[in-house]
């Protein structure tokens, strides 16, 4: 961890989304590990930045700096890039209905937002920008996936700029995060009174990560990009009905059919993808399209190579996901 510590030491960190599930999480981890000369929480909701100073309060934590803006507004961007080292860019518009109802909302957030990010990064001189992408953005299906897929492009061709002062774009993709506002687990959780809990398939598997491996996968990944990576963590996979048996085993499983815009599986490395991917022990690399940075990498995957949730070789077993529960902020 020491190349991390010498990143984020007396160094004046910006975060997108800060007020959201990896937010928090991310912030509680910088407070324990790091001493930052500042760490800004970039948001648009003024009232979670408000209930978020009342757990990390400015007179405990003195570096910490609540700035109220949306990544749409590129000039407000502009303005809390200025002085920034290092930026975590989690903002985004990312559940799937919300985004399919209103695509146009989706697109200005997620694709028009990361243009803004990538532009006031270059123009304030940023050394390092990493974004969150998702599993949904490999062969996506639904808008926000393809919303995320773009942006990944946009960070990852974000290199090509050449200047004196060259700033190092990367993007992390991992996959549902357990106990985050949202996802599946509050969700079954929530209707457990309810004495019946929908499966959309039986066959439905996914990949899943705790918010705390998350922020230290991003953390490890900031310390070691050299710029158009795109980071993916090995991670384990589960059947959702084993998932709904887990949470609520007393309720009623009731098949209610795939929802427009889902997948059976979902994927974090597609085949076309795995012919510029490379492993290590424990995460794998989609390399840019420039030769001269693969050739710092090691082990080339093999040909035909694709990491999907229900060819994965880690599954959960269901005490290994109730150990992820309990160590987890459900929300």
């Amino acid at each position: 961890m020491e190349s991390v510590h010498e990143l984020f030491d007396d160094k004046v960190v910006l975060l997108t989304g800060g007020t959201g599930s990896f937010g928090k999480c991310f912030v509680r981890q910088i407070c324990k590990q790091f001493k930052p000369r500042k760490l800004i929480i970039f948001s648009r909701d003024e009232l979670k930045q408000f209930e978020m100073a009342q757990v990390f309060p400015q007179s405990k934590y003195p570096f910490l700096q609540y700035f109220i803006g949306d990544v749409r507004d590129r000039e407000r961007l502009g303005r809390a890039f200025s002085g920034v080292d290092l930026v975590v860019h989690a903002a985004a518009m990312k559940q799937v209905p919300a985004a399919e109802y209103n695509p146009s909302e989706a697109i200005k957030t997620n694709i028009m937002g990361a243009m803004n990010v990538v532009d006031a990064a270059i123009d304030n001189k940023i050394g390092r920008v990493i974004a969150l992408s998702t599993d949904k953005a490999s062969n996506p299906i639904n808008l926000y996936g393809a919303t995320k897929l773009c942006s990944d492009k946009l960070f990852v061709a974000a290199n090509n700029f050449e200047g004196k002062n060259k700033t190092r774009f990367s993007v992390v993709r991992y996959g549902n995060v357990v106990g985050s506002r949202g996802s599946v687990v509050p969700f079954f959780r929530g209707l457990r009174k309810s004495g019946v809990i929908p499966i959309t398939d039986e066959r439905m598997t996914r990949f899943f990560i705790t918010l705390e491996k998350g922020v230290e996968f991003v953390l490890s990944c900031l310390a070691n990009s050299t710029g158009g990576e795109i980071f993916v963590p090995k991670i384990a996979s589960m059947k959702i009905v084993d998932l709904a048996r887990l949470l609520a085993p007393e309720c009623e499983m009731r098949v209610i059919g795939i929802r427009p815009g889902e997948k059976l599986h979902e994927s974090l490395i597609s085949v076309e993808e795995g012919r510029k991917t490379f492993e290590f022990s424990d995460h794998y690399v989609i390399a840019p399209e420039t030769s001269a940075w693969a050739t710092q990498l090691g082990q080339r995957v093999q040909d035909g190579f694709a990491y999907t949730s229900d060819k994965n070789l880690s599954w959960l077993t269901p005490a290994q996901m109730n150990a992820m529960i309990d160590s987890t902020e459900i929300e």
